[in-house]
């Protein structure tokens, strides 16, 4: 079984470093303090690569290969194959059907495939699982 880990203290850490990097901008010594322009300038740092972190973490989340209105499309597509096939099954005859079907696979197959497909990211990165494509053995197989 896969665990996929979520880093949730990279997220929960990003607030108290923004908070410390605007504590450090209010103090009274102000930026006149070479020792306080160095704690400003390590805590902004650290700010800035917990961010960067976490932008990377959230980009290459899996999924959200497709962007809303195309997500919309693939829905309307498949409630259209679905009430298609809805009128073919109540048709009456059973050749009449299979025929139907099969054009209605190639349409729709050929419509989505013309679909030009937008990427939310500009640098994608795809993973391939080599065991989701391998069949699985049952205990029994010997």
């Amino acid at each position: 079984m896969s665990t996929n880990v979520f880093p949730i203290s990279l997220y929960e850490e990003l607030l108290p470093k923004l908070v410390a990097v605007l504590e450090l901008t209010q103090q009274d010594a102000g930026m006149s303090n070479p020792q306080a322009k160095q704690k400003l300038l390590q805590a902004t740092n650290n700010f800035k690569a917990a961010i960067a972190q976490a932008k990377d973490f959230a980009i290459n989340l899996p999924g959200g290969e497709l962007v809303i209105e195309e997500q919309d499309d693939v829905i309307n597509m498949l409630d259209t194959l679905k009430e298609r096939k809805r009128q073919v099954v109540s048709s009456d005859h059973p050749f009449a059907v299979v025929l139907i079907l099969d054009k209605l696979r190639r349409t729709q197959l050929a419509e989505f495939a013309a679909k030009k497909v937008i990427s939310s990211s500009s640098d994608m990165k795809m993973e391939v699982d080599s065991v989701a494509s391998t069949p699985a053995r049952s205990t029994s197989d010997g």
